[in-house]
């Protein structure tokens, strides 16, 4: 019978897989990495490895039929082996089974030659760590035998070091006593001096508070001082009045009732005006040459001596004048329009007149600020303050308070009448919100009330060009 060439591969690829498997066995169970004195000889396994590859091959072969060269005969012949071989196939499978058991057998005898194997593999790995632990425990012993050799010479070199090192710490005890000695000493003396600054700064606060209240003092002084002033201008004013009544002599033209009266009352007492003409400070501030329309009480004449600045203030009522002038003010009585007109043109850096157009007839208003254009330098600066028309406010109460306002002024017609008379750098400033005086105001949208209710008052700034 002929050889088929199917089983001569098949047989070709379960040699090659044997070997494979041979060579990782070879790698998974190595010669020894053990040391030579612990090293046990193992068992050669490749014969019997190769007896059992034998008998899978033969196994494998029972039955099969040989492969012969073609033809019609060796087809016959072939035909012929594989009838034969399927006839006996009954006979030979106790034997094939046999040989499988067999080579079984041989299997499992391999792997537990394997298992012996690396047991005692791993035994001689024990034995050379317990080899490494003897010689350790040997080194040990040596060591502390060394140690104890040694160990008198380092007790005397350590009771050496001990009295040594007692006796810096002795020295430095006595180094630490002295310097905490003096830092006592040090803390003493500056504990003296933090006690003699506070004292000083006691001292220095109690003279500021005596100073402060004798400033207190004398400013209470002098509001007294100037409360009896006014009430005794107002008993001149009367004295005065009675006088001109007694002689039969005209009285200069007045509202008819006590104007330093009415205007502490409705304008507001002097720290009040003070507090609300301090805006005008900065732009006034350094001039030499100011007149003040107007001066009334005279807070803007204080205001510019304060700020070391000369002003002479022009007022119509003696009273006025006559107060300002107990103050040490520089005040004259007369009309502002004569006044200003025997003035020489240029005469003034600064021009102020605070409530004054408001009672002045509306045909005289241009002239009146043409004349303030012609007094003033060139750079001077002129101010009108009135109270603002814009403001429906002050219709309901303020502006008819006072009988002698003629007519409001409303601001672009005194904006025109100073663009026109050549001042330029035109400021407008709204003052005194109406808010703060009527608190019903808050409840009104804010665009309104900034449009209807803004500023009880307005004052026009503007430069001589």
């Amino acid at each position: 019978m002929a050889a088929d060439p199917n089983d001569a591969l098949q047989a070709e690829e379960l040699t090659e897989i044997i070997r494979g498997i041979r060579e990782r066995v070879r790698a998974r169970y190595p010669g020894g990495a053990t040391p030579d004195e612990f090293r046990v000889p193992l068992p050669d396994l490749l014969p019997l490895l190769h007896a059992r590859e034998a008998a899978e091959s033969k196994v494998a072969s029972i039955g099969r039929v040989n492969p012969r060269r073609g033809g019609p005969l060796n087809a016959l012949i072939q035909l012929a082996k594989r009838i034969t071989a399927r006839a006996l196939d009954w006979h030979v499978r106790e034997q094939v089974e046999f040989n499988r058991h067999v080579v079984g057998c041989v299997q499992a005898a391999l792997d537990a030659l394997n298992e012996y194997n690396r047991s005692l593999i791993l035994l001689s790995g024990r034995l050379s760590e317990i080899e490494a632990l003897r010689r350790q425990s040997d080194r040990q012993a040596e060591e502390s035998q060394d140690m104890r050799a040694h160990w008198i010479e380092w007790r005397k070199e350590w009771e050496h070091k001990l009295v040594v090192n007692e006796t810096q710490f002795l020295r430095a005890v006595a180094d630490l006593q002295a310097a905490f000695q003096h830092r006592v000493t040090l803390a003493e003396s500056n504990f003296r001096d933090q006690v003699k600054a506070q004292h000083a700064d006691y001292l220095g606060a109690l003279d500021r508070a005596t100073a402060d209240l004798q400033r207190r003092f004398w400013s209470e002084v002098e509001k007294v001082q100037r409360e009896y002033e006014r009430m005794i201008h107002e008993e001149l004013r009367v004295v005065r009045q009675r006088m001109a009544q007694a002689r039969g002599a005209p009285a200069p033209a007045a509202p008819g009732f006590d104007s330093s009266r009415f205007a502490e009352r409705f304008r507001g007492p002097e720290d009040y005006v003070r507090k609300s003409i301090q805006v005008y400070l900065p732009r006034f501030q350094g001039r030499r040459r100011v007149l003040d329309l107007g001066c009334g009480r005279g807070e803007f004449l204080e205001m510019m001596r304060e700020a070391g600045s000369s002003a002479r203030g022009v007022d119509l009522r003696e009273e006025c004048v006559a107060q300002c002038r107990a103050r040490g003010l520089d005040a004259v009585q007369g009309d502002l329009f004569g006044y200003l007109a025997g003035l020489a043109d240029g005469s003034l850096d600064g021009i102020f007149c605070a409530q004054v157009i408001e009672h002045i007839e509306p045909a005289r208003l241009p002239e009146l600020v043409r004349l303030c254009a012609a007094r003033l330098d060139r750079g001077g600066l002129v101010t009108f303050e009135t109270p603002n028309p814009e403001c429906l406010a002050i219709f309901a109460s303020h502006f008819f308070l006072d009988p002698t306002h003629t007519r409001p002024v409303p601001p672009p017609l005194l904006v025109f009448l100073m663009e026109e008379n050549g001042l330029g750098r035109l400021e407008v400033l709204r003052l005194s919100p109406a808010v703060d005086s009527m608190p019903a105001l808050a409840s009104l949208p804010e665009d309104f009330r900034n449009a209807f209710f803004g500023g009880l008052d307005y004052a026009v700034l503007g430069v001589k060009l």
